[in-house]
């Protein structure tokens, strides 16, 4: 038996000797409309009050076929790009459509996401916003007729689900382009999961790059893993091994790639021996505090919510959804501001 009471719309009907009609009519706001009288109307809010009650969601959204609720599939909420869309969405949902977010994550795991999908879609939220975790499209697609479901940060390329992704292949062309213009003639490409979206973008503006600076992409130059933490350090370690050093430049795919290179370089060199250029796709203030001057790319999260959330509503809404989109990313020089000082 729980030690939590639970209580009922018939429990505060109860208490405030009128019937469950009248109690249902004053909470959901239709007493007016009944002609119910201001007396009752305000004795059955007293006991709403006293006891915190709110009208079950739920039960409203049977009868409205609308709960007011958007749900939010993200891999890790640790990330703090991941992190930074979820509260992009979070508040524009709250202040500009008066609806509330439900976040589950996947963890990078199909599985876990299509299950946090169903619990989402069982639960009766309006519609989706999923950072897809696999380019497999009919695990999304099987959702579409059920409920609007909207791509952010990542797109499925076979999919026509609509999505609202950060232009990185440009973005990344410049950042590191700037680098090879500058001098450099070797740039360490680490990345994310090959089969990601996300992650061929960045790549390709990485080759974009190469190419057009005329730089020859080398054998030990480019290693794809996936996003985690560990994964930067342990292709950090790998490289600095097999070469005695640490490369030229470096461009690291994702703000936790950039954390396991630094806590390898922290932790072998106390960070007074790096690469000479480093360059990470996301941003975070804490780069700011570090003797090491690191290049990032800002991705727009209030531009992916806000876009991201149009789609949604012109879904619901019963509207053609809005082409797909590209937000455009700005970078945060810090090399070049510490050599101006």
């Amino acid at each position: 038996m729980s030690q939590f009471e639970r209580l009922t719309i018939d429990d505060i009907a109860r208490l405030a000797e009128v019937s469950r009609t009248t109690a249902s009519m004053v909470l959901n706001g239709n007493a007016e409309r009944y002609r119910i009288s201001a007396a009752t109307v305000e004795r059955v809010l007293q006991v709403a009050r006293d006891h915190h009650f709110t009208p079950s969601q739920s039960a409203r959204a049977l009868r409205s076929r609308r709960s007011n609720t958007l749900g939010l599939v993200i891999p890790d909420l640790t990330n703090s790009a991941h992190a930074a869309l979820a509260q992009a969405l979070e508040s524009q949902c709250r202040e500009q459509y008066r609806y509330q977010l439900v976040i589950v994550t996947s963890d990078e795991d199909p599985v876990r996401e299509t299950e946090g999908i169903a619990h989402l879609v069982s639960h009766q939220v309006d519609g989706v916003v999923v950072v897809p975790c696999t380019a497999d499209a009919p695990r999304y697609e099987q959702w579409v007729k059920r409920l609007p479901l909207v791509f952010a940060d990542r797109r499925v390329e076979t999919s026509t689900i609509p999505y609202v992704v950060t232009d990185a292949a440009e973005t990344v062309a410049t950042l590191v382009g700037e680098a090879l213009a500058k001098g450099a003639r070797e740039v360490v490409y680490f990345g994310g999961q090959p089969e990601l979206s996300a992650s061929r973008d960045r790549l390709a503006g990485y080759r974009h790059a190469l190419a057009t600076q005329g730089v020859a992409e080398q054998d030990d130059w480019v290693f794809q893993r996936d996003y985690q933490r560990e994964s930067g350090y342990a292709l950090m370690k790998a490289w600095f091994e097999t070469h005695g050093r640490y490369p030229e430049a470096l461009f690291a795919g994702s703000i936790t790639l950039l954390e396991g290179v630094l806590e390898f370089i922290n932790e072998a060199h106390r960070l007074a021996q790096a690469p000479g250029h480093l360059m990470t796709f996301d941003d975070h203030q804490l780069l700011d505090c570090l003797p090491l001057q690191i290049d990032a790319i800002v991705q727009d999260s209030g531009q992916l919510a806000e876009h991201s959330l149009r789609c949604v509503f012109s879904l619901l809404e019963g509207k053609a959804a809005p082409e797909s989109l590209r937000v455009p990313a700005q970078i945060h020089y810090r090399q070049r501001r510490a050599a101006n000082q």
